[in-house]
């Protein structure tokens, strides 16, 4: 667990990129380059406080279902920060993962991903999963398929056995999950993982979350008694 924080893994839901461009006038678009640069801000403070893991819900495979234009971009996005950061995010000690259905990706994103991972595999500052074309239920459904395509005996399927086929093996479960923007609901984000993760819902829509706001969570979090069903 950090030394500095309580908190070894944060996971973040970044809602509101959108309503935060609308609210200002803005075209929808400004609202997500704003978003990822938020994203990538909040990784660096992440990094800097001794949080081990950071997950971030960048895309939902839900997200597909919105307009190509809108897609079209956040793919760009994704381009960006898989590619022209990557140096940035390699020097700060950060390992990248995506998890999610990639094989949905284009194949150059798919490639920079692949790039992105191999160049970053030894770094051990702070974990960057960034959920890409994810959804927790499809998870599941893909770690239930992995499993009968071994023929593994339901015997010896445990928890601990499951976990090794999600997208996240080999990642501590998230304690503290934040969804940003005023909505209450996890939106199929980390399922399996969330279990006993401690849940902070916040009204600032993604783009304003201030590392004040980190801060706060991380107090409120130290408060808390966990005791995991005991």
């Amino acid at each position: 667990m950090s030394q500095n924080t309580g908190i070894r893994h944060i996971a973040l839901i970044m809602d509101g990129n959108r309503r935060w461009a609308k609210k200002r006038g803005l075209p929808t678009l400004s609202g997500h380059k704003r978003g990822y640069d938020k994203m990538k801000e909040v990784a660096k403070w992440c990094a800097d406080l001794g949080i081990e893991i950071l997950t971030v819900y960048a895309f939902s495979s839900e997200n597909w279902n919105r307009s190509k234009a809108e897609v079209s971009y956040l793919m760009n996005l994704f381009r960006q920060v898989l590619k022209n950061d990557l140096a940035e995010i390699d020097r700060r000690g950060i390992r990248v993962k995506v998890i999610g259905q990639t094989e949905r990706l284009p194949a150059d994103i798919q490639q920079l991903i692949k790039d992105a991972e191999e160049r970053t595999k030894g770094n051990k500052k702070l974990l960057f999963q960034i959920a890409i074309s994810y959804g927790g239920r499809q998870e599941i459904i893909a770690a239930v398929k992995k499993i009968a395509a071994e023929k593994i005996p339901s015997a010896k399927i445990t928890g601990e056995l499951f976990e090794k086929y999600l997208w996240t093996a080999g990642a501590a479960d998230p304690d503290a999950i934040v969804r940003t923007s005023g909505e209450y609901r996890l939106s199929n984000f980390l399922t399996w993982q969330s279990v006993y993760a401690e849940l902070f819902f916040i009204k600032k829509h993604w783009p304003d979350f201030s590392r004040r706001d980190l801060s706060g969570i991380i107090k409120k979090f130290n408060q808390r008694q966990r005791r995991f069903g005991k």
